[in-house]
């Protein structure tokens, strides 16, 4: 494997990846806000992360290096799954389901009206960070947004993410204050 060997996710490929994105967003503002516990951030994460993985394998918007070393989870236009995504509502104590459910609704008050690929999960495991895989594995769904003719949409609450993905093209277009601070941004159609 080449270090950009990319690959779309298959159900195999669920457990490297739920492994390397719990690990990747263990310190991310908006999964410190949903699960605050460090005892419980483990389980409560992998339920998330897993749930969000099933929702979008069978759609082929996952594109991987390393079979979820880094991971890339897109939505297509017009797909109803959410952002970020609660999981199943049994898996949650109730005051983690409302922090959830808070987020949720603010980043979907905020999107866009007009179709658009949605970026939900970008992430790659600590350990092989800093081999711009992660940017690999977005450009894979940025070319699949324009082969569309559309655009692109994320969201993400880290100031130092803002920063490199402007890098890559994406600008800001709307920040939001509550229940977490975060950045919704776009990548125009090419």
């Amino acid at each position: 494997m080449t270090d950009f060997d990319i690959t779309v996710a298959t159900p195999a490929d669920r457990g490297r990846a739920v492994d390397s994105l719990v690990a990747a967003f263990a310190e991310d503002p908006v999964l410190r806000y949903l699960f605050p516990d460090r005892t419980t951030y483990l389980r409560y994460a992998a339920t998330f992360f897993g749930d969000l993985f099933d929702k979008r394998v069978h759609r082929q918007t996952i594109w991987t290096i390393g079979h979820g070393e880094s991971v890339a989870m897109w939505d297509e236009p017009a797909v109803e799954t959410g952002s970020p995504g609660a999981g199943p509502a049994s898996d949650y104590p109730a005051d983690v389901l409302a922090r959830v459910n808070a987020y949720d609704d603010a980043v979907r008050a905020v999107l866009p009206d007009t179709p658009f690929w949605y970026l939900g999960v970008l992430g790659t495991h600590p350990d092989r960070a800093g081999r711009r895989w992660g940017h690999a594995v977005m450009q894979a769904g940025l070319r699949r947004a324009a082969a569309d003719g559309l655009p692109a949409i994320l969201e993400t609450a880290t100031p130092g993410n803002v920063e490199m993905y402007r890098r890559a093209g994406w600008e800001i277009v709307r920040e939001v204050t509550e229940p977490v601070p975060f950045w919704i941004m776009r990548q125009p159609v090419p």
